[in-house]
């Protein structure tokens, strides 16, 4: 990044305290049935920051850059089911 360009600021992911919980839930569980410990709400939340922090952009970037796509096709839907000839003299 040159000095021209303005530095891009980071987005942080938050949660609805809703999205959390429901996060949490699935912690709990996924280490209860999968490794066999029992896993503290708290610690169930550590988790959940950690993964928020060291993943959190990779899959939002992921998200926009499918989105995206996603848009672009049907754009170009339109223009192949929309598009009229044009008379020209």
């Amino acid at each position: 990044m040159t000095e021209s360009q303005p530095q891009r600021k980071r987005h942080d992911l938050r949660l609805s305290e809703e999205r959390r919980a429901a996060l949490r839930a699935g912690l709990l569980t996924l280490f209860q049935r999968e490794f066999d410990e029992e896993l503290s709400p708290f610690r169930a939340d550590a988790v959940l920051d950690h993964l928020l922090e060291h993943l959190g952009a990779t899959v939002y970037n992921q998200a926009v850059e499918d989105t995206r796509a996603w848009l672009q096709e049907r754009l170009d839907d339109l223009d192949v089911e929309f598009h009229q000839p044009e008379d020209r003299p």
